[in-house]
């Protein structure tokens, strides 16, 4: 392989999406498949040994979060720059994003060659976007107040957003500890956390509030 391609990472815990980005980026001539990985431990492992260029990052991940590996990457590894890829397509995940470091988002549902594209611009050390969330995140800059009920999930942190949707999904406070490797104990803070944010009662409308949630976004 040509010494002067573009070295690409792929984290993303399903494996047809692994398999069906890693076909189209070697159809280019100037891209690498230099790893993938399903899980954030075993990705910053794998790139801390051999660093990529850029690595390809889903925010949903079933163990870990995409967005704590975003700011390892950041903080281990200054000279690799993140990529999101993901079916998040509400502004507040492209800011918590760029906050944690990453040079660019593309949402799942965008074209092929879009996502080739950003891959080049990220690693030409430009920042990419689709045109209308950039817009959208210019108006936000600008100051415009945006304090109703159905923005409330941004007053939550990184990681109490993470728990917060895995609720929605089903999840047990036990599989959602096992899952982000922390304790049980540590999962029930968050949610104390989030409830208190939220005005919530007991876990019971915590519960309920993070079904709605879930919901709201697949609607």
């Amino acid at each position: 392989m040509s010494s002067d391609r573009i070295r690409v990472f792929i984290v993303d815990d399903h494996p047809l999406v692994r398999e069906w980005l890693g076909n189209l980026l070697r159809l280019e001539n100037d891209l690498e498949v230099s790893g993938e990985a399903s899980e954030p431990a075993t990705a910053l492992a794998a790139m801390t040994a051999a660093p990529p260029d850029v690595a390809v990052v889903d925010l949903s991940l079933k163990r870990g979060s995409g967005l704590e590996l975003i700011k390892e990457i950041q903080a281990h590894l200054p000279d690799t720059r993140a990529l999101v890829l993901s079916m998040h397509e509400e502004i507040g995940d492209v800011e918590r994003a760029l906050r944690a470091g990453a040079r660019g988002y593309v949402m799942k549902r965008e074209s092929t060659s879009q996502i080739v594209a950003a891959i080049r611009q990220v690693h030409a050390g430009r920042v990419y976007a689709d045109a209308s969330v950039l817009a959208q995140l210019a108006a936000r800059m600008i100051g415009r107040p945006a304090q109703d009920p159905a923005r409330a999930a941004e007053t939550l942190s990184d990681r109490e957003l993470d728990v917060f949707r895995r609720l929605g999904e089903g999840h047990t406070t036990r599989r959602i500890a096992d899952d982000l490797g922390v304790s049980q104990k540590t999962v029930q803070t968050y949610c104390a956390r989030i409830k208190e944010k939220f005005g919530l009662g007991d876990g019971t409308e915590l519960v309920q509030a993070a079904i709605r949630g879930c919901q709201s976004k697949k609607a």
